[in-house]
């Protein structure tokens, strides 16, 4: 098994040796997806290579500020009309979350894999992965580091912004020493920290609030007040107003409530399947967790998809969290 630092190599080896790539990160991307895939672009313009950036659906309006976010292609409105023989995941913790942009590489695409999730299974020709990573935005630190380019604002500031996002602020136990160390140097290139967690930890859009409060209201606990729910039904998105991204955060809510160990958001998607999100405070590895059911992610924050109704799932997730406890 190869060492982070050859990973290093090898991800530098497959931008320097290749052209024309397409960059894509998962479905629905937060904040490290959107700074990751920008990065990738910055790097690769640094390099003088050509390159599309693309996502499944569009990217949420408060990361617009990026730099090259602007390039990042929505799939849904303009889907190219070709196929791309080099690609680039970042922050796809296995092969399905890059969505349907995968309709876009070639039969025999050359796959490098830039990752952080500790359940991401290595696939790709080339793969970079670091699962105690606080971000992909953390891996990237150190590849522009190793190509050893001179830092910008722009750039700065997305890596940054990757940081920020996955550490709840520098929050969360994740937050480590290279972290902070990291985002101190960061800052140092002119990041604005303060306008930075205002804009995307702090600030509401009115949707948001009303899907929130939507939300609490649905708002259950076991008996023994380990676990915490709440869930989204479509209805409440329309009367709300609300988008995907609006979503952000909120299972953070029941997993806030002291005494809890595990709080999750059920968000139905359609009468036949749910969207499940889930929290931990330390106690249950929730990527295990999801694992069981298809999905994945982080020993604290993870998620899957799982086909049925509501009312099935719900207890079915419950009594799964349990057997972890």
């Amino acid at each position: 098994m190869q060492t982070y630092e050859q990973s290093l190599e090898q991800a530098k080896e497959f931008l320097l040796t290749h052209d024309d790539y397409l960059v894509v990160s998962h479905i629905q991307p937060d904040g490290d997806a959107v700074s990751s895939t920008v990065a990738v672009g910055w790097l690769l313009s640094c390099l003088g290579k050509k390159f599309t950036l693309i996502n499944e659906g569009p990217i949420p309006e408060r990361m617009k500020f990026l730099c090259l976010s602007e390039q990042i292609v929505n799939m849904e409105l303009h889907p190219p009309e070709r196929s791309f023989k080099h690609v680039i995941c970042v922050d796809c913790a296995d092969f399905g979350r890059v969505g349907l942009t995968q309709q876009c590489f070639a039969p025999d695409a050359l796959i490098l894999n830039i990752d952080h999730h500790p359940t991401n299974n290595g696939y790709g020709s080339a793969t970079l992965i670091k699962p105690d990573a606080a971000a992909t935005a953390e891996i990237l630190y150190d590849l522009i580091h190793a190509f050893g380019f001179q830092w910008t604002k722009e750039i700065a500031t997305a890596i940054y912004t990757g940081l920020l996002t996955d550490t709840g602020g520098f929050r969360y136990s994740n937050a480590s020493p290279k972290v902070m160390a990291a985002a101190s140097e960061l800052l140092g290139y002119g990041v604005n920290g303060p306008e930075l967690s205002e804009t995307l930890l702090e600030a509401m859009t009115l949707p948001q609030m009303k899907v929130l409060v939507k939300a609490l209201n649905t708002l259950e606990m076991t008996p023994d007040g380990k676990i915490s729910w709440v869930y989204v039904t479509p209805e409440h998105m329309v009367e709300a107003g609300a988008a995907n991204d609006d979503l952000e955060g909120i299972v953070n809510y029941p997993r806030n409530i002291q005494g809890v160990e595990v709080g999750i958001l059920f968000k139905v998607i359609n009468d036949q399947a749910v969207k499940v999100s889930l929290r931990s405070a330390g106690k249950v590895d929730v990527a295990a967790l999801a694992q069981t059911f298809g999905g994945g992610g982080h020993v604290r924050a993870a998620g899957c998809r799982i086909e049925g109704t509501l009312d099935t799932i719900i207890p079915q997730v419950i009594e799964r969290v349990r057997q972890f406890l």
